[in-house]
């Protein structure tokens, strides 16, 4: 296995922050643009943004230290060597909808 040093950490490191900031950018762009359209311009913008989004780039992007990341990261958790056959951006609002909810169900009503 070879050694890695703190310089060549901190290189990795900030690749992967900018990797982050780009990707937060696009996210921010694509949510302006689905809450500026209607529903008729929104139905024409997404067939032409999808192919986009689940083809090639997306897989190109994640290079071999990350891939190392992930499969060490899964294979703590599971206890086991992983053998990871896809990886995948879905994208839900799911995670925010949930936090609002334990936000505001954490404040009290008066009445």
């Amino acid at each position: 296995m070879a050694t890695v040093t703190v310089t060549e950490l901190a290189a990795t490191l900030d690749q992967f922050q900018a990797q982050m900031s780009e990707i937060s950018h696009r996210i921010q762009a694509l949510e302006k643009g689905k809450a500026s359209a209607n529903g008729a311009a929104a139905v024409a913008v997404l067939p032409a943004a999808a192919p986009l989004v689940l083809t090639e780039p997306a897989a190109a992007a994640i290079t071999e230290e990350e891939l190392l990341a992930i499969s060490a990261a899964i294979g703590a958790y599971l206890g086991v060597r992983a053998h990871i056959r896809q990886i995948r951006l879905v994208s839900t609002s799911a995670w925010a909808q949930q936090g609002r909810v334990s936000i505001q169900a954490s404040h009290r009503l008066q009445g």
